[in-house]
């Protein structure tokens, strides 16, 4: 069930993340969610496309500096507490968190938000567990 995440490093100096998303675009490959973190050198664009495969090909064939990860993504009810209830849950079985970020679309009025852990497979399980949509490559990707 893990989603296939991009990871794109980046000089952060103006027009890379233009020509990351143009390298994608011209492919006809489309974002579904993305992450920008940075640094005084450096920026990582963590990408969700509808085709990671091919993206990971098209950046590394553009000479970018890419790498493909495994994510969770997760249905959090979109509530006040919501995502804490979560977040507990993992705490409470040991899961650390790397990074999360949350998708800018919304599924059956449920929030949804990537998470980067240790072991997906054990985390998979934890919210399979106790109820909470985890949901596949495939279905992130036609989001």
């Amino acid at each position: 069930m893990p989603v296939k995440q991009i990871t794109v490093f980046l000089e952060n100096k103006c027009g890379r993340l233009a020509s990351v998303t143009r390298v994608i675009g011209d492919q006809g490959i489309n974002i579904r969610a993305f992450s920008v973190a940075d640094t005084t050198d450096f920026g990582i664009l963590r990408l969700i496309v509808n085709e990671p495969d091919r993206a990971y090909e098209a950046l590394r064939k553009a000479n970018f500096t890419v790498r493909m990860t495994e994510v969770i993504a997760v249905q959090i009810p979109d509530r006040p507490g919501g995502l804490a209830d979560v977040l507990d849950l993992m705490q409470e079985a040991g899961i650390n968190i790397e990074y999360m970020y949350a998708f800018v679309a919304q599924v059956s009025g449920d929030a949804l938000a990537v998470f980067r852990v240790e072991n997906t497979r054990v985390a998979e399980q934890l919210m399979l567990g106790k109820g909470i949509k985890v949901l596949s490559g495939e279905e992130v990707y036609n989001l």
